[in-house]
């Protein structure tokens, strides 16, 4: 017998996955509140119990844990221009399975300082100027933070800005107080991302400094295995799925849409590199594994952000209700967030909600064309990636797994010729995560990669095809 209990501590369910390693299957998964503002333990022992009430008494050999409890890990960043090193930076804290509270650019301000300790991040990420360039910001920032620090709230910083300024903004920092991480520059040149030093400096800061600000110590008897945020184990899932190992094959490219109570996450695993004629890629260059969060945009949480990134009467449209009904019923999904569809309008305005939350989301992740002219005719400029030629699509998040409507949901969220500036993908086979274990094989994978994407490709739902 070799079991592994793969467990992800969300902000609402504690979920379990109970996997034989031997033969390679899902004995069970089963979920229950999470206990965060008690004990964690509760929640994860009620949900060994609701399981062990459908498959009988298990054991298991280890425990492997994400989290996204007490809202994920909260990060603030801070670079020096917005859409240079500040972006990079973001893009570093996304990739790693934060969740970004706000960003700061063009150094820091005693005003930054005191609007930072009120949204207490979990973690900073100092950035700003390419090394040989810009030294001062990191430098100041620096000073600003010291000279302003309030030395009960005080929270981990990591440095990865021009490696000029590094020591001296680690000594500053360090001197103050703050445990201060060194790494290499996020944009050590004009263009060029350099994240996985970085990222790996978030994983490790989480496992060692936020489990334990989270309360998740209180099962380390439990577990045995890496604790990751959620995110992120979403990612390496993802990635699994689509890159594949030496020994097993993966989809290829692909989208994936996880749409949540209180956030819309996309990841896409693809170049994204201009196929179009006459088109100039700009701006910065795009990670091949790209993860962006839509913290405005909610099926519970921030059903207001729907509502606002809609178009006029688009939800009432799309559901067929009446505008009254879907603003009643959105203020009390609202006040309610754990209220689930009661009946069948209820249902229509979920999936009208699910279907504009992916397509709103999918096209601020998704690269655009912006048409310039030149004495030979139209050309293109093509801002972020170019996802029209992915053909694969996987869904996951409650709203898009627990509803026969997933492959009309999907299309909804491609791209249309209405909108032909839009990079978004054309036509896709969707692939439902319906038993929820992205994140539980992206876990696996860290010690079972080929184990973890056999599972996948045999539990993904094959749904259809967008339209």
């Amino acid at each position: 017998m070799n079991n592994i209990l793969l467990v992800d501590f969300g902000s609402t369910y504690t979920k379990i996955t109970l996997v034989d390693i031997e033969k390679e299957i899902i004995l069970g998964h089963e979920q229950s509140w999470t206990t965060i503002d008690k004990d964690v333990r509760i929640g994860l022992t009620n949900a060994i119990s609701i399981l062990e009430e459908k498959i009988g008494k298990f054991s298991f050999n280890k425990c492997i844990a994400c989290s996204s409890a007490a809202g994920g890990l909260r990060m603030l960043v801070s670079g020096l221009v917005p859409s240079l090193t500040a972006e990079a930076a973001k893009r570093a804290s996304l990739g790693a399975g934060a969740k970004i509270i706000k960003t700061y650019s063009y150094g820091l301000t005693k005003y930054d300082v005191e609007e930072i300790f009120k949204l207490e991040p979990d973690i900073f990420l100092l950035a700003g100027g390419t090394d040989g360039g810009n030294s001062e910001c990191v430098i100041n920032s620096a000073k600003i933070l010291s000279a302003n620090k309030k030395d009960n709230k005080l929270f981990p910083i990591i440095i990865a800005g021009n490696r000029r300024a590094t020591d001296e903004a680690y000594d500053i920092l360090n001197t103050a107080g703050y445990e201060t991480f060194k790494c290499e520059n996020v944009m050590p040149s004009l263009g060029e991302l350099k994240v996985e030093e970085v990222q790996e400096c978030i994983r490790n800061v989480f496992i060692r400094n936020i489990v334990k600000a989270k309360g998740l110590d209180k099962a380390e008897d439990e577990i045995t295995g890496v604790v990751l945020p959620t995110p992120l184990a979403v990612m390496e899932g993802i990635k699994l799925l689509s890159l594949g190992t030496k020994e097993e094959t993966g989809l290829g490219e692909l989208v994936a849409i996880d749409v949540g109570g209180a956030t819309t996450d996309i990841y896409s695993i693809a170049k994204g590199d201009p196929t179009k004629g006459s088109t100039v890629l700009k701006g910065l260059k795009e990670p091949f594994c790209k993860r962006t969060v839509e913290g405005d945009i909610g099926m519970r949480y921030s059903i207001h952000g729907i509502l606002n990134a809609s178009n006029d009467n688009e939800i009432s449209e799309i559901s067929g209700l009446s505008e009254e009904f879907v603003t009643n019923r959105i203020e009390e999904f609202s006040k309610n967030t754990d209220l689930v569809p009661q009946n069948e309008e209820d249902e229509k305005l979920d999936i009208a909600l699910a279907k504009v939350a992916s397509k709103v989301a999918l096209k601020r992740h998704s690269g655009e064309l912006k048409e310039y002219y030149t004495c030979m005719g139209i050309s293109y400029m093509q801002y972020g990636k170019d996802l029209e030629n992915v053909r694969t699509m996987v869904l996951t998040g409650g709203s898009l797994i627990h509803t026969k409507k997933s492959v009309e949901i999907a299309s909804y969220a491609t791209y249309k010729q209405t909108d032909p500036f839009s990079l978004r993908p054309k036509e896709c086979e969707v692939y439902v995560d319906r038993k929820y274990i992205i994140a539980s094989m992206g876990l696996l994978s860290k010690q079972y990669p080929n184990i973890a994407l056999r599972i996948l490709k045999k539990e993904l739902i094959k749904d259809g095809i967008t339209k």
